[in-house]
């Protein structure tokens, strides 16, 4: 499994692209090294800083006719990562 998951693209993190810098979800034991490693051979920028958070799981609960179901979402390690002036990334070129 790669570093990488998948792109952040909410509106959030999109307010921030416009000073460099771009979500990513990445797996939980990358460390940042890791990080800027693949965004760099993937999206082919320079990347300055590398920024984690490891966003914790949350209960969660719902009534249905059967009675209550319980359950967990896992936890999701995120990067926010700041690339170079001039370098952008585009995550809608493909479509």
């Amino acid at each position: 499994m790669g570093v990488l998951i998948k792109p952040l693209v909410t509106e959030k993190v999109s307010a921030m692209n416009e000073s460099g810098k771009y979500g990513f979800e990445v797996s939980r034991d990358a460390n940042k090294v890791q990080i800027k490693a693949e965004v760099e051979k993937t999206y082919g920028v320079t990347v300055e800083s590398v920024n984690t958070m490891v966003q914790a799981g949350k209960s969660k609960s719902r009534y249905t006719k059967s009675g209550v179901i319980e359950g967990r979402k896992p936890a999701v390690k995120k990067a926010i990562v700041k690339v170079a002036e001039g370098d952008i990334i585009d995550f809608y070129s493909g479509i």
